[in-house]
């Protein structure tokens, strides 16, 4: 019997086999469930990627789609003046692309890029643990295709959660797209700073020329510039980015993509660097033309051309003009217009990166004698010739006494030498006589837009205005007397070459009789041949008028010659006085030096200043009083201007007016002028059928009624001055609206 000891135990039919240490179970479930959870997340991210790839555009769209518009602006020789919003310039293939700008970019920015799916395994890893044992911020090591993704279709916000869909995104780009659709999309979208995106337009900005003529060191600069294109910018600190661009060089020898004797050989620091055109000037005149195309064009996305009036060699010679003439311590405007109101200069200022206000269009400044303009013009239209007799003598309107400058009076002179001199009581006789209401209306027929007083002293130039509204109305004097309509855009096109807007011209409705446009340029000549604008002459015909307002707050000239109209302002900003600042000094001297330049290649054109006075001047009947309604506006008794063809109906309810004297339409007051851009050019430009955009009937009447210019048959009877006009008692005026003396 066996012993005891020797038994042999037998297990329980109950009893569980020993357990496995937990280490071993643990890691056999991690082993299983990672190994789960994987193939789920492979199966899920297999499945994100082809839903992402069947959605994602054609090759064709992503060529063309862009991150916001870009405008070109041109000159009217087609040069480039400034690109506005983005830039991209010419979309450059593949094949056309230089090898050494293909090998630069996948050295600096991706060298398994030919190697990889989309996503870099390594160079993700490095991220995630820099980011874990950094400031947990995922950092820049994106392939050329994640970068491709992010700039087409993400942002640049940096976390993880970007980070996964770019490179889902990534992956689906190579799932649909060869290696080399990818390069070129990149090359062809990727901001390589200042403005421009893709490297033709980095090519064109930094060196002057196209993509497919870079050369190896200028591809390193451009393909240094990625990582940080403001740092980088060879505009911007050249010496940054040619150490830059050695790097480039340097990591293209390590590839083997360059010999390391090339890389060293290589100088990048005579790279030429191509110099920014200046823009400093240009933009006034850009500032005050492209905010029209809302109103010109439909709503698009797509790159426009916008072709303007600028001529890039005036531009030039105004802004020469400005800061070679302009006091110390003053600014300067320049306004210059073709024949048909296209504006050839435009210079708001001294320096617009010091101060970006426009002077020229948004300033509104006393124009002094200058003024003087539509004084004349409404005594000429009234009968008065520039032969005619007037006297130069101290008067009193209103208990306003006017005084020339010098203080001194010439006696009996002709209308000619009082114009030509300047004479502010001769001014202020004509205008009382014909009216100061149908001095305020003649501003306005010729496009002055701002608020007019009435008040007498408004002969003399007291109501602010623009230059370019100046300018305009002496343009339509240099036209005839037609109506011209300043305008900055001639055509308006896409990249594509599909027009969107062409500016058709129209000739402007006649403002005066041929025989007062004649007779007021006449009396400009006079004032530059013998006159106040001496300083104005250029060896050929000029016609033009000094402006200085009182303490030599402001300097004024406004003139004309083969075509071209130029007008000049100089003043302070503050409105302090400027000490010996006069027309006839500093902007007449302005005006001299750039209409030099303007119309050196232009034909001398002589004036035309033959009076062919209506029959109705000529005869001593009541027609000479009146007017003959079937040719053209004239005064009623009661001083209103009548309409042709009305019947001698008058106007409806007109202008409003102010208390403070001042006429409209225009903002009432304390409010802000009138929009530079008026409804005038918006009927022009969109083509909507109005009338006359310069052409602005008065409705009311100075301190006098209409014209009292009636003279005898003979000639020393035309040489009597009229006999004194009756004011208006104060109440109510024949259009049954409260009357008061200087209101108009």
């Amino acid at each position: 019997m066996p012993s005891k000891s020797g038994r042999r135990r037998r297990s329980s039919p109950n009893s569980s086999p020993p357990r496995k240490p937990f280490w071993r179970r643990a890691l056999r479930a991690l082993v299983l469930w990672g190994g789960g959870l994987a193939i789920l997340g492979v199966i899920f991210l297999a499945t994100a990627v082809m839903m992402t790839a069947r959605e994602l555009p054609g090759y064709t769209t992503l060529k063309t789609s862009q991150n916001g518009q870009m405008v070109v602006v041109r000159a009217r020789d087609g040069s480039e003046l400034v690109t506005l919003g983005p830039s991209y310039g010419r979309w450059i293939p593949y094949d056309e692309i230089p090898p050494v700008m293909r090998d630069a970019m996948v050295s600096v920015e991706d060298r398994r890029f030919y190697s990889h799916w989309g996503v870099d395994p390594l160079g993700l890893a490095r991220a995630v643990y820099m980011g874990l044992t950094g400031d947990r911020r995922i950092s820049a090591t994106s392939t050329i295709t994640q970068q491709l993704a992010r700039n087409v279709f993400l942002n640049n916000n940096r976390s993880y959660a970007r980070k996964v869909r770019e490179g889902v995104l990534a992956l689906a780009l190579e799932q649909k797209f060869s290696k080399e659709q990818i390069l070129e999309l990149y090359l062809n979208k990727v901001y390589f700073g200042g403005g421009a995106y893709g490297i033709d337009a980095a090519s064109r900005k930094f060196f002057g020329h196209p993509a497919n003529e870079l050369s190896l060191p200028e591809a390193a600069i451009i393909a240094g510039l990625v990582k940080a294109p403001s740092h980088y910018s060879p505009t911007a600190d050249v010496n940054a980015a040619v150490t830059r661009g050695q790097v480039v060089l340097r990591l293209m020898a390590e590839q083997g993509k360059i010999g390391y004797g090339d890389a060293q050989a290589i100088d990048l620091d005579t790279v030429r660097i191509a110099k920014e055109a200046g823009q400093n000037s240009v933009r006034y005149f850009t500032d005050w033309a492209l905010p029209q195309l809302d109103m010109l064009i439909p709503s698009t996305t797509e790159p426009i051309e916008v072709w303007t009036t600028l001529d890039p060699k005036m531009q030039a010679s105004a802004t020469d003009a400005i800061k070679n003439n302009v006091p110390s311590g003053t600014q300067g405007a320049l306004v210059a217009m073709d024949r048909d109101g296209a504006v050839l200069a435009l210079v708001g200022g001294t320096d617009y990166v010091t101060s970006n206000y426009n002077r020229a269009v948004n300033a509104v400044r006393q124009p002094g004698s200058a003024w003087k303009l539509f004084v004349y013009l409404a005594a000429l239209e009234a009968g008065y010739t520039p032969a005619d007799r007037v006297v130069d003598e101290p008067v009193t309107i209103d208990g306003w006494s006017p005084h020339n400058s010098g203080r001194n009076y010439a006696g009996p002179i002709d209308v000619r030498t009082a114009f030509a001199y300047s004479k502010n009581t001769v001014a202020a006789s004509l205008g009382n006589e014909v009216g100061f209401g149908t001095v305020a209306s003649m501003a306005r027929r010729f496009g002055i837009t701002t608020p007019i007083t009435t008040l007498p002293s408004m002969v003399l130039g007291t109501s602010e205005v623009r230059l370019i509204d100046m300018t305009r109305a002496f343009a339509a004097v240099s036209a005839g007397g037609s109506a011209i309509e300043p305008y900055g855009i001639t055509k308006v096109e896409t990249s594509s070459g599909r027009v969107l807007y062409q500016h058709e011209h129209k000739r402007g409705q006649l403002l005066v009789p041929q025989y007062v446009a004649a007779g007021i340029t006449d009396l400009l000549q006079s004032a530059v041949a013998t006159g106040t604008g001496r300083a104005a002459q250029i060896g050929r015909p000029v016609a033009g008028k000094t402006g200085t307002t009182s303490s030599n707050k402001d300097g004024w000239f406004l003139g004309f010659s083969s075509g071209v109209t130029t007008g000049v302002w100089m003043g302070r900003d503050d409105a302090k006085p400027v000490p010996g600042l006069s027309g006839g000094r500093a902007p007449a001297a302005a005006f001299a030096q750039f209409m030099r330049a303007a119309v050196k290649n232009r034909p001398v054109e002589q004036f035309d200043t033959e009076l062919q006075l209506p029959e109705w001047q000529l005869e001593p009947d009541d027609e000479y009083f009146y007017g003959d309604p079937d040719d053209y506006y004239y005064g009623d008794e009661s001083g209103n201007m009548i309409e042709p063809g009305t019947g001698g109906r008058g106007p409806g309810d007109g202008m409003p007016r102010y208390d403070d004297g001042t006429v409209g339409p225009g903002p009432g007051p304390g409010e802000a002028p009138p929009a530079a851009a008026s409804d005038d050019f918006l009927d022009r430009a969109l083509g909507r059928n109005q009338g006359d955009p310069g052409l602005r009937p008065g409705q009311g009447t100075g301190t006098q009624p209409l014209p009292t210019v009636r003279r005898g048959s003979s000639p020393a009877e035309r040489q009597q001055p009229p006999p004194p006009q009756p004011l208006m008692p104060q109440g109510q005026g024949g259009d049954g609206r409260e009357y008061r003396p200087g209101l108009y």
